[in-house]
């Protein structure tokens, strides 16, 4: 939950367009931003209309003290990051020490990571706060958005994939996977969804396409790396030769969510939230 208005609401920056949803819907709330665009990953022309600073990934002490600089107190962690190696990441001293004090978890899944990540930022005396907590329009609701639905056959292939995805985030694998009449196509690790659906193009059998199930991994700390779908996601499971996407309701965040509806009414892809109980 935001805090006191009078601090600047910080936002940690990956790609795509989500962090500049984030500070636009700050700003038209009466907040200051301050955005921290990762190098090699945040858009500059995301970045551009905004306060901002691009910084290296593990110069952990530069992002500390340009958050502090600009009296940030709410902090949102959003947008891709391609995990790096600690060859790549290359920390600082300040970096080393975070490192530290992540210990095992920073050898571990994405979500134990990050969870992580957002302790030691609450003991630096940050408040981690969830995009959804600011973009509440752009999480996808339960039911269908699109002029088609699931039929017989693409409803059990959902639910072989709920099983699947749950299955995987239980042990922080991954967020989810292709069903193909029954057969799992592919599963999201850290390579991400992308390419995940490039590689489900080449193992489709004949018959009915496959679908996609995007989920909230069991336990998941909401305030970091919510499944996310957009336009390009579309596109990419078009290419797969889909027939659906199905995501978790209420957990899951559409980028733009009346491009995202038209582009799978094109395409004649389905897209649908479900309910996922406990």
């Amino acid at each position: 939950m935001l805090g006191e208005a009078g601090f600047t609401v910080g936002i940690l920056a990956g790609s795509g367009p989500l962090p500049g949803q984030v500070a636009a819907a700050a700003v038209a709330a009466g907040r200051q931003v301050f955005m921290i665009g990762f190098e090699g990953f945040a858009e500059a022309r995301v970045l551009a209309p905004y306060p901002h600073a691009m910084v290296r990934l593990g110069a952990a002490g530069q992002i500390l003290a340009q958050l502090r600089a600009h009296a940030v107190r709410d902090l949102v962690l959003i947008g891709p990051v391609r995990r790096p190696s600690m060859f790549d990441l290359r920390p600082d001293a300040e970096g080393v020490r975070i490192v530290a004090r992540v210990g095992r978890a920073a050898f571990g899944g994405d979500d134990g990571l990050l969870a992580a990540v957002v302790r030691v930022l609450a003991e630096e005396g940050f408040n981690v706060v969830g995009a959804h907590e600011i973009l509440t329009e752009s999480l996808g609701p339960r039911g269908v958005l699109t002029k088609i639905g699931p039929d017989a056959q693409a409803q059990t292939d959902i639910d072989r994939g709920i099983a699947v995805a749950r299955a995987l985030g239980a042990v922080d694998v991954g967020q989810g996977c292709v069903v193909q009449m029954g057969i799992v196509l592919a599963v999201e690790a850290i390579e991400g969804t992308d390419a995940m659906l490039a590689r489900a193009r080449g193992l489709a059998r004949p018959g009915p396409g496959g679908v996609m199930v995007k989920l909230v991994k069991p336990g998941q700390d909401r305030r970091a790396d919510l499944p996310t779908i957009g336009p390009g996601t579309i596109a990419a499971a078009a290419a797969a030769g889909l027939r659906g996407i199905a995501f978790e309701a209420f957990g899951t965040m559409l980028t733009d969510r009346a491009a995202t509806i038209a582009d799978a009414d094109a395409a004649g892809i389905f897209l649908c939230g479900v309910a996922i109980t406990p």
